[in-house]
């Protein structure tokens, strides 16, 4: 039964709540209103102009209006008297087919028309940084390999363990909290859920951190690579395919005790491979999606940082439990997609996996050769594997050639998408750097 959001507000104390929406570029946009008001709000929507937005429209457009999704709505646990709510962008009674939201939501219907329904874990990578955001918050976060470092994570304590507590109170299941590979870097993990739900739950995840983090006088970001020369911000996504939603689940599609066809590698059904062949098919478009920024392609095609390893990929291979490669199989029923940063969009994130992933599934796509070896070392070994994108020019091309990604996605979605991503583009090349200066000015 869908929820009753005043009767929310009077059950548990809620004076305000944030009708919240993510545009094209990932932004969180949201408009506080009074729980009085909410019981129109449920009905209508609360009025956005989409041009002061990135999405595609102009000043002329009408109202977008943003329906809140009751089953999404969760009350801040560092401000009770608050919930948020996760809202379906609509414009004259019609889904706004570009909304990041209603794009994944309308993939979650195709799949389960096929009978599967994805379920995700991601891997939410952070820094936590000063005010200005040019300097480390620990000044003593200087080891050469801190990745899981004792003493760093807990002078950090605080902050993870008011995050952590707060999923602990929501339900999440987190489960581990650790220093990441990166000086002032840290991931936090909880449990997998439904792609909507997962995706809900990481928009949530981002503006919890950054507000525990401004709360104790740090800053949080998921830049893909925000320091020259340490690890980037990840955001690995594990994926695995059941036959039904929620609590109503079962049998795992992807493992091969399901009768789903014959074993494949590595504990894979054969739908599950084929899953596993659209991922690899549609990889290097895909980043245009998971790698949305132009700071992403420091991250997926950087030199060996500090700690000996960049842990990101930059070839489209797979593998069984390796983490030097864009796709590990860790075990029977899932794999892991290491290509996404933490830049990336999170409901655009769980769209594009459904969408290749139903590509492959149609098409019965081979995932091609598995590849064992250490990329970082013998990479350069691998033949016929391509490149991911170099830059984010190159990868909205390479989005823009596969057409039936881009069907998969939304014609309007995409054509939306690319258009607005060219202009970042535009705006980033016109840019004049220190770097410029410091190697043209005496040529």
């Amino acid at each position: 039964m869908t929820k009753d959001l005043a009767a929310f507000a009077a059950e548990n104390g809620i004076k305000y709540f944030m009708i919240s929406f993510t545009d094209l570029f990932g932004g969180q946009r949201a408009k506080l209103v009074p729980a009085q008001a909410i019981s129109d709000m449920q009905e209508d929507g609360a009025g956005f102009a989409g041009f002061a937005t990135y999405m595609d429209m102009t000043p002329a457009h009408p109202d977008m209006l943003a329906l809140p999704d009751p089953d999404s709505v969760i009350q801040l646990p560092w401000k009770p008297e608050v919930a948020w709510v996760a809202a379906n962008p609509v414009m004259e009674d019609k889904d706004v087919a570009q909304a990041p939201r209603n794009v994944l939501r309308r993939l979650i219907d195709e799949a389960a028309q096929e009978g599967m329904h994805v379920k995700t874990g991601i891997e939410a990578e952070f820094f936590l940084l000063t005010p200005d955001g040019r300097e480390l918050s620990d000044e003593f976060d200087t080891a050469a390999k801190p990745c899981y470092d004792q003493q760093a994570v807990m002078r950090r304590y605080d902050v993870v363990r008011e995050i952590c507590d707060y999923m602990l109170e929501l339900g999440w299941g987190p489960y581990q909290n650790d220093h990441e590979d990166a000086n002032g870097q840290f991931e936090m993990n909880w449990e997998f859920d439904d792609a909507l739900r997962t995706a809900d739950k990481h928009s949530f995840f981002k503006f919890m951190t950054k507000s525990v983090a401004e709360k104790h006088g740090f800053r949080a970001t998921f830049m893909p690579k925000p320091v020259e020369g340490l690890t980037g911000n990840g955001c690995h996504a594990h994926i695995s395919v059941w036959d039904a939603p929620g609590d109503k689940s079962r049998a795992n599609v992807f493992a091969t005790d399901t009768g789903n066809g014959p074993a494949g590698e590595l504990g894979l059904s054969e739908k599950g491979t084929y899953f596993l062949g659209g991922i690899m098919k549609h990889a290097s478009a895909l980043a245009a999606i998971t790698n949305p920024t132009v700071n992403s392609y420091k991250r997926i095609n950087a030199p060996r940082t500090i700690s000996g390893a960049t842990w990101a990929p930059n070839t489209v291979t797979w593998t069984g439990n390796n983490r030097t490669h864009m796709v590990r199989v860790p075990g029977p029923g899932r794999f892991e997609l290491r290509l996404p940063d933490g830049a990336v969009n999170p409901y655009l994130l769980q769209a594009v996996i459904i969408a290749a992933g139903l590509s492959g599934v149609r098409s019965k796509a081979d995932p091609g050769k598995r590849h064992d070896i250490d990329m970082y070392a013998d990479g350069h070994k691998v033949r016929g594997a391509p490149k991911l994108p170099l830059n984010m020019l190159d990868a909205l091309r390479t989005y823009d050639k596969d057409k039936e990604l881009k069907t998969m996605m939304g014609e309007e979605f995409s054509k939306a998408y690319i258009k607005m991503k060219h202009e970042e583009w535009n705006s980033f090349i016109t840019h004049f750097s220190q770097w410029e200066r410091d190697h043209t000015l005496d040529i």
